[in-house]
């Protein structure tokens, strides 16, 4: 059994913006790996996970809620509509969101969704408050909740006080676009560690502190030492739940959804893509270049379908709503002009699938096109490298600025890397993987096959709170 990286006194403290509750707003995939490896490490030590309900009402933020999950408490707080408006969908969606992900076209900067934003992390922070004992570990997570830390700092908490980010993190010359930018980085100093999904978002970290901050920062071991205060910031890449997402392939659930694809394809290639609807993970520009290939090879309409995966999501924010309409033209578009009278060669479904679906889908696809523009991590491409079969794999066709290329590159022995903003090179990708013998597509899959398995969400979870533990309380 994985030694526990707390120690028996200890309870871990989980605050994020949204909690494993069914039907929660945005919630859609909480009870997928991430929430399975956190909710082992709470019941192992009877914690508390801390979110947003999802509930917005017409009175004020703070109604808390909370019920026993098999040894676990979750605590939930409700927010005012107002709060939603300025903390959720304006703040936190509308101006870091894209900033994060290097769009700052799409960026809006507005002085009252950022009063809301610290209104709201100001009331978790009152709010979970006394749920954290003397000698707990606080994890908190993602972009939601950055100055949260020293929100609890200034109400006299010593603890260990983690941050994980789940988005990218931007180079300094787009970051210092931000209003209060200094500030809100001078909050995150008040953690004793802070993770990155990559090396590229920790040096873009550890570069603005440096050079932005005057902070001390030790690039070898990602100290920061900053107005008295230390912080260590490293490199944690989060993985799949491997020993779950594998048990679903034997699942009824996902060999009837390999079914639907190899009985619905009519001997076609089925290429597939799953993607929330964001212009982050560059759907639109997938499009171009599967119409930028098909133009070139009329002919594989009769070989190869496309098959986009779709959920809605963020449908209050404006530009969430603009994509959808763009995706919805250009599939019409490329079917319009490429379909025969018995087929068609784009599948645009705007709808989620479960995760044995999903498996069952992956393992159908000898083609996974996952072409985010700028992504943390994406979880989808090692999720679509572990659903395919060792004797008959298919290829992974990854964006070199998804934060898993890093990992499943393999020196260029892994996925097939991909510039997502070029028709032309994704085109080229995908004419590379539709002709790829199998004796190449085996030796891909055993090159990335290892990092997938081994380097999975629970390893991620022991080395994060391992690391957490061995800092020195403020």
């Amino acid at each position: 059994m994985e030694r526990s990286p707390l120690t028996d006194s200890q309870r871990l403290i989980v605050v994020s913006n949204r909690v494993a509750v069914p039907k929660a707003r945005g919630a859609a995939g909480a009870q997928g790996g991430l929430a399975g490896a956190l909710n082992a490490a709470l019941k192992q030590h009877e914690g508390v996970w801390f979110g947003w309900s999802g509930e917005d009402g017409a009175g004020e933020t703070g109604n808390v809620t909370t019920y026993d999950d098999d040894g676990v408490t979750i605590a939930t707080i409700d927010l005012s509509e107002q709060d939603v408006g300025e903390y959720y969908n304006g703040y936190a969606n509308a101006t870091l969101w894209p900033l994060f992900h290097y769009r700052l076209d799409l960026a809006r900067f507005e002085r009252e969704t950022g009063k809301g934003y610290e209104r709201v992390n100001e009331s978790f922070a009152e709010h979970v408050a006394p749920f954290i004992g003397e000698d707990d570990l606080v994890w908190v997570h993602d972009y939601h909740l950055l100055p949260l830390g020293e929100r609890l700092r200034s109400r006299g908490f010593g603890n260990r006080i983690g941050f994980f980010l789940h988005t990218p993190w931007p180079p300094s010359r787009l970051l210092v676009s931000l209003p209060y930018h200094e500030r809100l980085v001078r909050t995150m100093l008040h953690y004793d560690l802070i993770g990155f999904q990559t090396g590229e978002w920790l040096s873009s970290f550890l570069h603005y502190c440096r050079e932005e901050l005057g902070a001390q920062v030790d690039e070898g071991t990602g100290r920061i030492d900053f107005e008295g205060r230390t912080t260590t910031a490293r490199a944690y890449p989060i993985g799949i739940d491997w020993d779950q997402f594998s048990a679903l392939g034997e699942t009824g659930e996902a060999r009837q959804a390999a079914q639907r694809v190899l009985s619905s394809t009519r001997r076609r290639i089925a290429m597939i893509g799953v993607d929330r609807l964001d212009y982050s993970k560059g759907l639109p520009e997938r499009l171009d270049g599967i119409s930028r290939f098909f133009d070139r090879r009329p002919e594989s309409v009769r070989d190869l379908v496309f098959i986009q995966i779709a959920p809605p999501s963020r449908e209050d924010v404006e530009s969430y709503q603009e994509i959808r309409a763009e995706l919805e033209r250009k599939a019409g578009h490329i079917n319009g002009a490429q379909s025969e009278v018995d087929m068609v060669p784009v599948r645009y479904v705007n709808r989620g699938y479960g995760h044995a679906e999903l498996h069952g889908f992956f393992r159908a696809s000898k083609i996974g096109l996952v072409t985010p523009l700028r992504d943390g991590m994406n979880l989808v491409a090692k999720e679509y490298v572990a659903a395919q079969d060792p004797e008959d794999p298919g290829v992974l066709v990854l964006s070199r600025f998804a934060g898993a290329a890093a990992q499943l590159d393999c020196d260029g022995s892994g996925a097939v890397l991909v510039n997502p903003h070029s028709p032309d090179d994704l085109a080229h990708a995908i004419g590379t993987a539709l002709d790829m013998p199998l004796a190449e597509r085996r030796r891909r899959y055993e090159a990335m096959i290892g990092t997938v398995r081994d380097d999975n969400v629970q390893a991620w979870t022991a080395n994060f709170l391992g690391d957490l533990r061995c800092t020195r309380p403020v």
